[in-house]
């Protein structure tokens, strides 16, 4: 895939709702190289907070990304992050990128469509047992901020974070 190919973001609605879904089981199962994760008896991973991005649309924003017209993965923030204290702080929760759109760019440009799409303080967290989310993270917030950015430790229920924060002033704030 080029850096030529269009990538956008659809906010994920009612019609949507089943796509999502289906990336997540993808997602999830990406995730279970890395974590203790066990596959339900019904098959499939599931994903506990996914009605909660239809229940609550001032705290929870879904997205699909899109490469062309095709799927190319989603991305899942909350408003208030189990990171921090502040409710107002927009936390990446999820994001998945497919495997064919990985090292390609997709990832990055979605991730800076997303951060000018929502204005205000960020916060990205990665665990330090995701070696490929580790790898992209830093480098995309680096390029993003400028370098303007925080970083620092924190401790999960199960593994240590990487937390990265920083401020998107307005849409189009980078490019």
């Amino acid at each position: 895939m080029s850096d030529s190919q269009e990538v956008t973001l659809d906010v994920v609605n009612a019609n949507s709702v089943p796509l999502l879904s289906n990336l997540l089981e993808l997602y999830v199962h990406d995730l279970s190289g890395v974590f203790e994760i066990e596959i339900g008896a019904d098959g499939r991973f599931g994903y506990e907070g996914l009605p909660l991005y239809s229940s609550k649309p001032d705290t929870h924003f879904a997205f699909l990304v899109r490469v062309g017209t095709r799927l190319g993965g989603f991305a899942l923030v909350t408003r208030g992050s189990p990171a921090t204290d502040d409710p107002e702080d927009l936390d990446l929760a999820e994001f998945f990128i497919l495997r064919s759109y990985r090292r390609t760019g997709i990832g990055r440009r979605a991730a800076f469509l997303l951060w000018n799409r929502l204005p205000g303080h960020w916060v990205v967290r990665v665990s330090e047992a995701n070696r490929a989310g580790r790898a992209f993270w830093e480098p995309t917030i680096q390029e993003y901020t400028g370098g303007a950015f925080a970083k620092k430790q924190h401790p999960g229920e199960r593994h240590e974070f990487r937390v990265f924060t920083f401020a998107t002033a307005s849409p189009g704030a980078a490019a």
